[in-house]
């Protein structure tokens, strides 16, 4: 069976089914570490999607669920929490961002860890053995599809036909594969591709500047927390001052000024994530229980965005679109 619709197959059955009748008795309180790269109220969303959830499934914070949420932006500090959940016995771990699956995962054999992860392949990095049974103590939701940002090139050109030079801004920690990818569609599409190594918020500004000094008529941000989590505004604003038309992974990008976003659903993924912990808590290994990828996909387009760039919209474009911003 093809991958993908196996995945597929299995994410919708994860939603579907209801874990309720075999939930753990109220009267236990089942102790979860949530670990992550950004603080608690910088991601409404994915918390309240994990959080509720959880919560349709039989665990409610307050009742039969006590969920320690930690955060830090550096790998060593990540390492210290995810020892402290360790130390302090907690039945699962969930690890939000690749860094913080690096350092659970680092930290810990044993203890059940559920991971998203928007980059990195499971399987190539060791934590898991297949993705239909991944052997060890870490399953999860995963994107690590490097089509999907050749795809976001092949977006940004048909917005932009004449486009010809394009400087990817990308974490490159992370995302090897995402550019070597974007880097395939650049051939292929006859654009020449710069790269823009993300270095942190200071010098993004002056970086891209140089990019369209250098010639690029575009952008394109590959998947990286270290913007996602924190940076999505500031991106898009140094894109449009620099008038380069931009394309990043998630909804919330253009939504906070960038021209296009295509990806995943993320509410999709925050409930499958939470949908494998509540598992763990019924019992479930996660050496059992297969790792997910996303189902659903949205294209989002900022029309003020592009209307301050001077740009015309094809329409076969807006129609494709999932969101419209106006």
């Amino acid at each position: 069976m093809d991958r993908r619709a196996f995945i597929g197959r299995v994410a919708g059955g994860l939603l579907a089914v209801p874990l309720t009748a075999h939930g753990q008795s109220p009267s236990k309180i089942a102790r979860i570490g949530y670990l992550t790269g950004a603080a608690r109220n910088a991601m409404p969303v994915s918390t309240a999607s994990f959080i509720d959830q959880l919560r349709e499934l039989g665990y409610a914070e307050g009742r039969n669920l006590f969920i320690d949420y930690r955060y830090a932006d550096t790998e060593v500090r990540l390492r210290e929490q995810a020892s402290e959940f360790v130390r302090a016995g907690v039945r699962v771990i969930y690890a939000q961002n690749p860094y913080a699956l690096r350092a659970a995962t680092a930290t810990t054999t044993t203890i059940p860890i559920v991971g998203y992860d928007l980059e990195t392949d499971p399987v190539a990095a060791g934590f898991a053995t297949t993705l239909r049974h991944p052997g060890g103590n870490v399953t999860g939701v995963f994107l690590d599809q490097p089509d999907i940002s050749a795809k976001q090139l092949q977006l940004l050109k048909e917005m932009v036909p004449q486009l010809s030079h394009v400087a990817v801004l990308w974490d490159d920690a992370l995302a090897a594969a995402q550019h070597a990818a974007v880097e395939d569609a650049g051939r292929r599409l006859g654009v020449t591709i710069s790269s823009l190594v993300w270095r942190g918020p200071d010098t993004l500004a002056d970086a891209i500047r140089l990019a369209k000094q250098e010639g690029a008529q575009g952008l394109v941000v590959l998947s990286t927390p270290r913007i996602l989590d924190q940076y999505r505004p500031l991106v898009a604003n140094a894109a449009l001052k620099s008038h380069l038309p931009a394309i990043g992974l998630t909804a919330n990008f253009a939504k906070d000024g960038l021209l296009i976003a295509y990806g995943p659903v993320q509410r999709d993924m925050y409930r499958i994530a939470a949908t494998l912990v509540a598992k763990i808590l019924d019992g479930a290994r996660p050496a059992d229980l297969p790792i997910e990828r996303p189902v659903r996909f949205e294209l989002a387009i900022n029309v003020k965005t592009a209307k301050a760039l001077g740009l015309t919209i094809p329409k076969e474009m807006l129609l494709r679109a999932d969101e419209v911003i106006q």
